[in-house]
């Protein structure tokens, strides 16, 4: 059990799935810097490619995505059309430079789209960057899956599939605007494997309206019964004031601090006790999963779809929202889908903001990366003395070790990792950004 030490804790900090961090990004950088990094490819570059598709049947009220209602079918059909026009415009201007290895499709929910539409997608996506025999994920909303979609899915070798569990609980559930029974994931995990997906991966979260450990634990055992390659176990990050359909949500019902902490303490032991390998905080997978392969060879990264083995420095993100992350830029494409459909119909990139990743930020965020993927990272050659103090008490609780040059996360340090990562986050210095609690 870990030891809860909330003193460590009051500082929201970001989740560094990206460093610089999206809260960085400004409108200084636009298209004609996104084409610019894009020259910089040169050919045989490796490359994984990142399609969104911001639409859900139902929209859950805790979801912070950027997705709407796919209840116009019009709507779905001129935006899917502008995803086409945009990814042959970076075919185009790639002219065959780069390998296609990885291709993942993310939301809202890629099956809120016709099976036909995903279809297509896949053959444009191969024919136009010449791909052979890409990683092909998605992540799919259970509630929405008919048969034809598992045809689909089988038919594309979909090999990675991420679920959207997040509680099996009834009155939970209803809490959060998300039912979805139990049966109807069981089924869907045995379609999936039937279908071919050699790793799924379930989402669950922790610290949900009426939520305790003995309901988290439910779930976990039902989780663990379904047997899922990878889990991902996130603490629910409360912002109505940043997120509006969050309001809907019952902010009496939400579990404590401490509380919250002893949720995911329990929930990292009983993984781990299940077999799980973990994953930096919140993140678990078979021993045998190519995410905890990579975690144990020191080849795991952190990108805007959390830990991953994929050792690209380039992904092409497509569709509205879509973040590109190249060696030298993030740059993020426009979030309304009307303006992103209006700058593709001109035939330029919808990039709208991003940022600069010079040689000092790129230093900065290999350390963070290092700290939250493998524990442990080379300590700066100068510290503030801010920053001295602060690491200071973690290595007075026994949290860390500052040896040899060294920074050293011990196990007990797991839910501290993204405060004691903050610590090495120049860009932090007093910030009150609006970013999520630590745990």
């Amino acid at each position: 059990m870990w030891t809860h030490y909330p003193e460590l804790l009051q500082r929201p900090v970001p989740r560094y799935t990206s460093y610089p961090t999206a809260a960085d990004f400004t409108d200084q950088v636009g298209a004609q810097r996104y084409v610019q990094a894009l020259d910089a490819i040169e050919d045989g570059t490796p490359l994984s490619l990142y399609v969104h598709i911001p639409f859900c049947e139902e929209i859950c009220w805790y979801c912070g995505c950027n997705t709407a209602r796919s209840n116009k079918r019009s709507r779905l059909s001129a935006y899917l059309d502008s995803l086409h026009e945009e990814i042959a415009l970076a075919a185009h201007h790639l002219a065959g430079r780069g390998r296609v290895q990885r291709i993942s499709f993310g939301g809202g929910s890629p099956n809120a789209i016709e099976p036909l539409d995903f279809v297509r997608l896949v053959g444009d996506i191969i024919i136009a960057f010449q791909a052979e025999d890409p990683l092909i994920s998605v992540e799919i909303d259970p509630r929405q899956v008919a048969d034809d979609w598992i045809s689909v899915l089988r038919s594309a070798r979909v090999r990675y599939a991420s679920m959207g569990v997040q509680t099996f609980d009834p009155l939970v559930q209803e809490a959060i605007g998300r039912v979805q029974p139990y049966e109807d994931v069981l089924s869907l995990t045995h379609k999936l494997r039937d279908a071919g997906v050699s790793s799924i991966n379930f989402d669950l979260m922790y610290g949900l309206p009426h939520q305790d450990q003995h309901l988290l634990m439910e779930t976990l055992e039902q989780t663990v019964s379904l047997s899922p390659d990878r889990i991902a176990l996130f603490g629910y990050a409360h912002m109505p004031h940043i997120i509006p359909r969050q309001r809907r949500i019952d902010t009496a019902a939400l579990p404590g601090e401490a509380v919250r902490f002893a949720m995911a303490a329990t929930g990292h032991d009983f993984l781990v006790e299940q077999g799980y390998q973990p994953i930096g905080f919140d993140h678990f997978a078979k021993p045998d999963d190519p995410l905890a392969i990579a975690a144990r060879e020191g080849r795991l990264h952190r990108n805007f779809q959390g830990f991953t083995d994929d050792e690209s420095e380039h992904l092409i993100g497509f569709g509205a929202s879509a973040i590109s992350q190249l060696p030298g830029l993030y740059a993020q494409n426009a979030k309304n889908a009307g303006v992103y459909r209006a700058a593709v119909a001109e035939g330029h990139f919808p990039i709208e903001r991003g940022v600069e990743r010079d040689s000092e930020s790129r230093r900065h965020g290999t350390l963070i990366n290092d700290i939250l993927c493998h524990g442990k990272a080379p300590l700066p050659h100068r510290l503030t003395q801010e920053q001295s103090e602060t690491l200071e008490e973690f290595v007075q609780r026994g949290l860390v070790t500052t040896g040899a040059g060294q920074v050293h996360l011990r196990p007990a340090a797991a839910p501290y990792a993204r405060t004691i990562a903050a610590i090495f986050d120049p860009r932090m210095a007093g910030r009150i950004g609006s970013f999520s609690a630590p745990v």
